[in-house]
């Protein structure tokens, strides 16, 4: 199958950062920046975990996601070229070549290797196997509706990389704070494939709204969220957090449950406003909170 006759490619540095839709980063890099700074009080007492250490996680945390969602992009060409919704994407527009888009896959994992090995053993080792699930998503849909899942998976290491990074190793606050982005990205991704429904029906894409229809996949997206926030809670228990921690916790579970109110069986014009919008404020007040949690802990002692 091949892609629509179009103009020759330009392949700009702003079709690049348009393809990998760089500003989705705030979905994941809040997390990471989370497991950072509460491991650094964990080990050192202080919420600051060094120059060096941020340095490379945000890094690691840029070339991943552009690596991910450049290999998605390409992978995904020919179904992206079928669905009205995806169509007038870079690739499947022409804006971008298949090839180009695989040379910045390349040279992200580059960065990616050259960034974990800045940081420490364990970040290497781990190394391989977050390719897999990284490079591994886009080829899910095809065969399970627990790709979502997997993508929660993918996601989810980055906040535990935030906190290997600065310790080295596991420890229960990085489990629970990966679960936290498991469950919530199940929740948020099951939202946004209801977007896609009627067009993952037709042509065999798997996913849960494909598998058990939209008024059950929001349900199951609502209990994936009320588990994230109880894993939110136990993150804080964990790490013996403050009240400002707790504060966001809360904040964030009322942006779970406007999630939730604006997007129904029966209304799904809003999806992507629960999607984007709520999700990016999420994340935020995570880090927001985790920030105001680590210094008021250092302050007081």
């Amino acid at each position: 199958m091949s892609l629509p006759a179009s103009a020759a490619p330009t392949n700009t540095p702003k079709q690049f950062l348009e393809m990998v839709k760089f500003e989705h980063t705030v979905f994941a890099l809040p997390f990471a920046y989370a497991g950072m700074l509460l491991a650094s009080y964990w080990q050192n007492g202080t919420g600051w975990p060094g120059w060096h250490t941020l340095i490379w996680v945000t890094v690691a945390m840029a070339a991943a996601r552009t690596a991910a969602m450049g290999a998605n992009r390409v992978i995904d060409r020919f179904i992206d070229a079928r669905n009205p919704r995806t169509q007038g994407r870079e690739i499947p527009a022409g804006k971008v070549s298949p090839g180009a888009a695989w040379a910045l896959v390349a040279v992200s994992l580059a960065v990616l290797i050259f960034a974990a090995w800045q940081l420490n053993p364990l970040c290497m080792a781990l190394l391989p196997l977050a390719v897999v699930f990284l490079i591994g998503y886009s080829y899910t849909k095809r065969f399970t509706w627990l790709c979502h899942v997997w993508l929660g998976i993918t996601d989810g290491a980055a906040a535990a990389g935030g906190w290997i990074a600065v310790t080295g190793a596991f420890a229960l606050p990085a489990w629970l704070l990966w679960a936290v982005v498991i469950f919530w990205m199940i929740g948020l991704d099951t939202i946004y494939a209801t977007m896609d429904y009627d067009f993952d029906r037709r042509s065999g894409i798997k996913s849960i709204p494909a598998r058990f229809g939209i008024p059950k996949a929001l349900q199951i997206a609502k209990w994936s969220h009320l588990l994230t926030f109880l894993l939110l809670l136990a993150v804080g228990w964990s790490v013996h957090a403050s009240g400002w921690y707790y504060l966001a916790a809360m904040i964030m579970g009322g942006i779970l449950f406007y999630e939730h109110a604006i997007v129904r069986p029966d209304d799904l014009t809003r999806a992507n406003v629960a999607f984007f919008d709520a999700n990016m404020w999420l994340a935020i007040t995570m880090l927001v909170g985790v920030v105001a949690d680590v210094t008021w802990r250092t302050l007081v002692g």
